[in-house]
């Protein structure tokens, strides 16, 4: 993903945007690529190469209708759904390939004083990511706008650590899971810094499908703490690594998306992007099956 990507996710961003403002209005083609500054035709080109659908059905994907729907069908505890087959290659993605360790407290004693940390800026379909490791495993994954603010933030998090700037192979790997090709990924090691509970939410999080929402009050429940779902809802909220530990699917039980750390517009955009490459996904397999 380059530079290009960069330009067409900010376009998108723009045109979600508009659309979540003015969706009372059903503004037409013409007007949301207005805001795009492209052509109606370039438009339904950008964006369907972007989101592997098009502006209606999208809307449709991250509308508070669709998302109470996806509510209702996962009465299911997120350990059953987990076990789901048939789409394993998409609809289990995060708790088949990532796995989650806890960095020992002599690990981050004193601000991580003897973590050497490397990290690198690469581009993602909603915008640039800042991704840092240490020897064990992804440590770090954010969206960002700003890279030095982004680097300022991971600094203050392990004040004494090394810090050095070397794109590490395990961050290819970690980016892979937005390539479409799901069949080829390697297993991700992610190795944070959090508490026994933290590091509980986190890993409950990996439970939740590709393509499916569940509540802060499900998953507050799903780790036998059901009266906690305020204090569920700020390790959610704390989430270290950016989209691999997909933070992005929790949403409110009214089917309002919620607050996002790296904002409600790419909540929205990963959102509608991951039930577009789902539906895809099934109807490439159904293309497969016998008869078709």
């Amino acid at each position: 993903m380059n530079d290009q990507a960069k330009l067409n996710y900010h376009r998108v961003a723009v045109a979600i945007d508009y659309i979540k403002q003015h969706f009372k209005k059903q503004p037409s083609l013409q007007e949301i690529a207005a805001q795009a500054h492209t052509s109606p035709y370039h438009f339904q080109r950008l964006f369907c190469e972007w989101a592997g659908t098009s502006p209606k059905k999208f809307l449709q994907y991250v509308s508070v209708e669709y998302a109470k729907h996806l509510l209702k069908e996962r009465q299911a505890t997120l350990f059953e759904t987990a076990l789901e087959t048939g789409l394993s290659g998409t609809s289990r993605l995060h708790d088949l390939f990532i796995t989650i360790e806890g960095m020992s407290p002599a690990e981050y004693k004193n601000g991580g004083q003897h973590l050497t940390i490397r990290y690198s800026f690469a581009q993602s379909p909603f915008g640039t990511l800042i991704v840092a490791s240490t020897d064990k495993g992804i440590c770090h994954m954010a969206f960002c706008d700003d890279e030095q603010t982004a680097l300022d933030i991971l600094k203050q998090k392990f004040a004494n650590a090394s810090f050095a700037h070397v794109p590490e192979p395990v961050h290819q790997d970690a980016l892979a899971i937005f390539q479409g090709d799901w069949h080829n990924l390697r297993e991700i090691k992610l190795h944070l810094k959090g508490s026994a509970f933290q590091l509980k939410v986190w890993e409950s999080l990996l439970k939740i499908p590709m393509g499916g929402l569940t509540t802060y009050g499900t998953i507050a429940k799903e780790i036998g703490r059901s009266s906690a779902s305020r204090a569920v809802g700020n390790a959610i909220g704390s989430n270290p690594v950016a989209y691999l530990i997909p933070c992005h699917r929790v949403i409110q039980s009214t089917g309002a998306l919620g607050g996002y750390m790296w904002g409600n517009t790419r909540k929205t955009a990963i959102i509608g992007w991951e039930n577009a490459q789902i539906e895809n996904s099934r109807l490439l397999i159904g293309a497969k099956q016998p008869g078709h």
